[in-house]
């Protein structure tokens, strides 16, 4: 389904772990990232019914998903890191096409979020049938089906601003550029991406 270039190395789900405080406040700050990106798409595109109706109940469940991740960090006795830098993100967000109309800047968003989505969804999957602890695995893999969604969701609303020809073309490259981007960062295992 998800259709991604390249799986995770493997022994990322070793390292994470190893590092499961970190990768739960990572994960917090990612459930954040994404609440707050849906909120931006809506005030840069108030306009658009599509966007609006289609994320505002996203903005809902990504606010929901930060608080079950910060619930277990304190179940757990940890505590919540400060946010860091996202590399993979980051990259992604540099390969966006940044001249064209609205809806031609409004996909390349939606695409960012899509394979953003997509490659959670891949990780936390990971997390559901590799880790240790079998609570954890459970937590996980409710996560995996919401990524799933979400990932979907993004791909369906590409399509309604840009022919799927386009977007089937443009996601292709998105994917290149995302194995570009895993051949350059660093393998850790304190962060989701």
């Amino acid at each position: 389904m998800l259709n991604l270039k390249l799986a995770t190395d493997p022994r990322w789900v070793n390292l994470a772990e190893k590092n499961i405080s970190e990768i739960l406040t990572d994960h917090a700050y990612c459930e954040q990232k994404a609440a707050t990106s849906c909120i931006s798409l809506i005030i840069m595109y108030p306009d658009l019914k599509p966007i609006v109706e289609a994320l505002i109940p996203i903005v809902s469940e990504e606010w929901s998903h930060f608080g079950m991740v910060m619930d277990e960090i304190y179940k757990r006795n940890f505590k919540l890191g400060f946010p860091r830098k996202d590399e993979y993100v980051n990259k992604l967000k540099k390969f966006q096409k940044k001249e064209g109309s609205r809806e031609d800047i409004l996909v390349e968003k939606l695409l960012t979020n899509a394979l953003i989505e997509a490659r959670s969804c891949e990780r936390f999957r990971l997390l559901s049938i590799e880790l240790d602890d079998e609570y954890l695995r459970k937590f996980y893999h409710s996560f995996m089906i919401s990524e799933a969604g979400h990932y979907k969701l993004f791909m369906d609303l590409a399509r309604i601003y840009k022919d799927n020809d386009y977007v089937k073309e443009r996601w292709s490259q998105y994917l290149n550029h995302e194995v570009e981007i895993f051949n350059t960062i660093e393998l850790r295992g304190d962060r989701m991406h």
